[in-house]
């Protein structure tokens, strides 16, 4: 586990993989309520320029962003809250039986300007399939604690 003192420009993080099911899309499709034929249905989805069905992209980006902090724990002594994205793009396809990973490199760091114990970071950060394709991108950005939180 990291805290500040440890965090610099440059640092870099790969999360462990999520293999992507048939019920991750239909679920997804469920709690959006977004049952686009791209993602549920192999007739439509064949004709598609993908060939197949493919995840949701918002499936992705929330898998991703849960495989990062929340699952590793890299941050648990030290993050506050998630602030934001920047520059997020869909640049290829999640398809059913794709195992994401998650590559991550502090890119900024500096102190808060409301919150004298606290600073932001932003991350560059790049999902990738097993065959280490890019498959989203952007940035990231969270509030930190200076010192570690309490009863974490």
């Amino acid at each position: 586990m990291y805290t500040y003192d440890d965090l610099y420009v440059g640092i870099s993080f790969r999360s462990p993989g999520r293999t992507i099911g048939e019920a991750d899309l239909i679920g997804f499709a469920g709690l959006t309520g977004d049952f686009s034929e791209l993602h549920t249905s192999d007739v439509y989805a064949k004709a598609s320029q993908f060939g197949r069905r493919v995840a949701h992209g918002m499936l992705g980006l929330a898998y991703a962003h849960g495989l990062m902090w929340a699952r590793t724990g890299e941050l648990r002594p030290t993050v506050i809250a998630f602030l934001g994205m920047s520059d997020w793009r869909f640049v290829g396809p999640i398809y059913i039986g794709d195992t994401i990973f998650v590559n991550y490199v502090i890119a900024e760091i500096r102190d808060s300007a409301s919150k004298p114990g606290q600073a932001i970071v932003t991350f560059d950060v790049e999902v990738v399939d097993q065959d280490d394709r890019a498959v989203q991108k952007g940035r990231k950005a969270i509030l930190v604690s200076k010192t570690p939180l309490e009863g974490v």
